[in-house]
């Protein structure tokens, strides 16, 4: 039996299996089994009533999870499927409440990693599958964070590698006449913009929104380490004012410092958005609990940074001016 048979035996039988995406690596299970479903809120200790997504193998799968589709769906599916970008529909009414945390809406996509494109095809239904980390923690994109978060909790992790893209999907509603940009991700808002020919409404929490989705939380994706973010100036300030009160200080900075502050411990973080995007869980996982407070630049607000600043607000403890 090969390691992808194994992984569909595993989740014909209601277990939980550790998938790579090109976006991060998920904890996926039976999207059609709610018990199985129910494992995963388990281990990840992820509150009921927040919906997952449901992977699927392409186009074809979109009427088994979704119905009355509209054409603006199915033009974003042809142009970014498969690939980091998530649709959210109306719900097929078999949908179980344990995939939608009881909404009528679903959230669906279609991986682009090989890997996990080979497991729904040979699996044949949906999978849920959030990132495979604990509720709330950084999210993981390599098959060696996901056993660094779960041990042996997880029954099998496919390894396929790092994942190439490094944030999560991009999240877009199309429930109503208007459509939402619900969390910012691997596939830029203005292509998506491109291919609609109109604007996206961006809503960054469920309460404008009016709509529970992953990412929209205010606290997310953060390493138990305290992170500020802020300016370089502030932050070197910070850095000399925590040393000397005997703190272990990272800064963690993409401008050029020059001679860094006496005792500061610093590294240089890549220049553009998506080398960026693709290091950042894990850098921050690298550097969890190895000090007391991590200080990074923050990013430009340009558009080509908008996942990332959308993951860095609500990863951080503290914003300096």
């Amino acid at each position: 039996m090969t390691e992808l048979d194994h992984a569909v035996a595993l989740l014909r039988e209601g277990e939980l299996v550790a998938i790579p995406t090109e976006t991060v690596y998920g904890l996926a299970a039976d999207a059609a089994n709610p018990a199985a479903v129910a494992k995963i809120f388990a281990l990840k200790g992820r509150p009921s009533d927040h919906p997952l997504i449901v992977h699927i193998a392409g186009t074809a799968q979109l009427d088994d999870w979704a119905t009355n589709i509209p054409a603006d769906a199915r033009r974003l599916a042809d142009a970014f499927w498969p690939g980091p970008l998530t649709l959210i529909l109306k719900r097929q009414p078999h949908v179980p409440d344990a995939v939608t945390g009881g909404q009528d809406t679903v959230g669906l996509r279609a991986p682009a990693h090989p890997l996990a494109h080979a497991l729904l095809e040979q699996f044949g239904g949906g999978l849920a599958a959030p990132s495979a980390n604990r509720f709330g923690h950084v999210s993981p994109t390599t098959a060696q964070h996901v056993r660094d978060e779960f041990g042996d909790a997880c029954p099998l992790v496919l390894d396929g590698g790092a994942s190439p893209v490094g944030v999560e999907s991009t999240i877009v509603s199309l429930v109503d006449d208007t459509p939402k940009l619900l969390r910012p991700g691997g596939v830029p808002r203005e292509a998506i913009e491109a291919v609609l020919g109109r604007k996206l409404e961006h809503h960054q929490s469920n309460k404008t929104a009016k709509i529970r989705a992953s990412g929209l939380l205010d606290s997310h994706y953060a390493p138990r380490t305290p992170l500020i973010l802020g300016p370089l100036p502030s932050l070197l300030d910070e850095a000399a004012r925590r040393l000397a009160a005997g703190e272990r200080v990272l800064l963690l900075h993409r401008s050029a410092i020059g001679t860094p502050t006496s005792g500061i411990a610093h590294q240089q973080l890549a220049p553009d958005a998506a080398h960026f995007a693709r290091e950042l869980y894990a850098l921050l996982r690298r550097h969890d609990r190895q000090h007391d407070v991590l200080l990074m630049e923050a990013p430009p607000q340009s558009p080509e940074w908008l996942a990332v600043n959308d993951r860095l607000k609500r990863a951080a403890t503290t914003r300096l001016d």
